[in-house]
Parts: structure tokens; sequence; C-alpha cells
């Protein structure tokens, strides 16, 4: 069953990194466990990336194959996956209107979230 995962953009931390995941089409995380829940993500499963203050700014398709890379200055620090079939979405979509759309109280202010047993259409 494919999977669905809201990945936080990072952009109140670093806003290079929202910036860099729509330009290179790919969802990334950085630093300690966080990176290594990339891993978690499988080829065929959504991903959608949230931003904060905006909501879900873009979404595409795993292709299951994770890359690493240099992240500012510490080497072997950002875990990313590109997306296929990404799409940058206009307009967003809300946390209030994930939450409806879904059903779910998803807490949004996490970096990363899995939704199991989501019925996709």
């Amino acid at each position: 069953m494919r999977r669905v995962h809201i990945l936080n953009t990072n952009k109140s931390y670093d806003k290079t990194c929202e910036e860099d995941m729509l330009r290179g089409q790919k969802c990334s995380a950085y630093f300690g466990h966080w990176k290594h829940l990339i891993e978690t993500i499988k080829m065929g499963d959504l991903v959608f990336l949230y931003s904060n203050g905006n909501g879900i700014i873009a979404r595409g398709v795993a292709t299951g194959i994770v890359e690493i890379a240099d992240y500012q200055g510490k080497e072997n620090e950002e875990y990313y996956m590109h997306l296929d079939r990404f799409e940058i979405l206009n307009p967003y979509l809300s946390s209030t209107e994930i939450k409806i759309v879904t059903n779910m109280n998803i807490d949004l202010t996490k970096r990363y979230s899995t939704l199991q047993n989501m019925k996709l259409v």
C-alpha cells in the first residue's frame, strides 16, 4: 500500500532549504535522526512539502532512491530523494484544508509525518 508523507521544508530554520527542495524537485532532511527518515520513504509513496505559514506547497511521487550531500559545510548531512510528477501547488493547501480533506488532526508543526491507512483517490 502506498503511503503518504508530509515533510516540513525547514524554512523557519533555513529558508534556502525550501527553495532548494522546490528548485531540485526533491524532499530533504538534515542532521541527526531527521535525515534518516528519508530512508523510510519508498518508491511510489506520495510526498507533500509543507511550508510553515503557507500549507502544502508542493507534491510528488517518491523515486525510492536516497541521495546524500554535504550541508552547511558538514559532510553527508543532507539526505534527499527526487520526486517524480513534481508539482508546485497554486493555490497552496492550508493546514485547515489539510485537516478537512484527510479527516485527521495532523500535527503539522512536526518536521515529518507519515499518514498510515489513508485511502488515496
